[in-house]
């Protein structure tokens, strides 16, 4: 079996706590520049981009190459730099720091995102929001191995992890979910059946299967 088939078996995929791991890091690196000022410069498409993001995005590309050697990485900053590597059957797709709207705006919702793509289907992916509550909120999932989500820090906050599972789409009263800082105002409080995405998308970030 060559490398790239046995990549696309779960048993041959990093664990998943590995990487939950990984983001847990970056998300330590981002909460110490959002502790202070920092400065806010702006990419070709006027998208905002912070110290946090570079900080963040140095964390996590070498920590998945050691995790998975010779694996491409695509990374949101790398790739608006015009630094995108040449991608295999299956490749690492980081956003170090989605929402750099709403970090700069201090208002606690941004995430790291993390994914693993193979044959061009996310197989593996962790969103971990670091600013929201204790430790954080961080989500984690993988084709075959289930998903749950994990509460606390592990240290003053022990850690609460909790199954998760999709909903059937009911054939009447589907919800849509909205992100405010793209023209809109809606904010998802519960459950949703699909994302409704206005405005520009970048290669290396919003592109995530919306």
């Amino acid at each position: 079996m060559s490398g790239a088939e046995a990549a696309g078996t779960p048993g041959n995929w990093p664990a998943l706590d590995a990487v939950a791991g990984i983001a847990r890091q970056a998300g330590v690196v981002i909460m110490a520049v959002y502790g202070r000022a920092f400065e806010v410069r702006h990419k070709e498409d006027a998208s905002p981009l912070t110290e946090a993001d570079e900080a963040a995005e140095a964390l996590i590309v070498p920590a998945l190459q050691r995790l998975a050697p010779g694996w491409a990485v695509v990374a949101e900053e790398a790739v608006a730099s015009g630094q995108a590597p040449v991608l295999g059957s299956h490749f690492w797709l980081v956003d170090p720091l989605d929402g750099t709207r709403e970090f700069v705006a201090r208002n606690g919702e941004f995430t790291v995102n993390i994914a693993l793509v193979h044959g061009g289907l996310p197989v593996l992916g962790v969103v971990y929001a670091p600013a929201l509550g204790p430790g954080g909120v961080l989500y984690a999932g993988a084709a075959g191995q289930g998903a749950w989500r994990e509460d606390g820090d592990g240290r003053q906050q022990p850690l609460r992890r909790t199954p998760l599972q999709c909903r059937v789409r009911p054939a009447r009263g589907a919800v849509l979910a909205c992100s405010r800082s793209h023209a809109d105002e809606a904010r998802l409080q519960g459950p949703a059946d699909a994302l409704h995405r206005r405005g520009r998308r970048r290669e290396g970030g919003e592109h995530r299967g919306q």
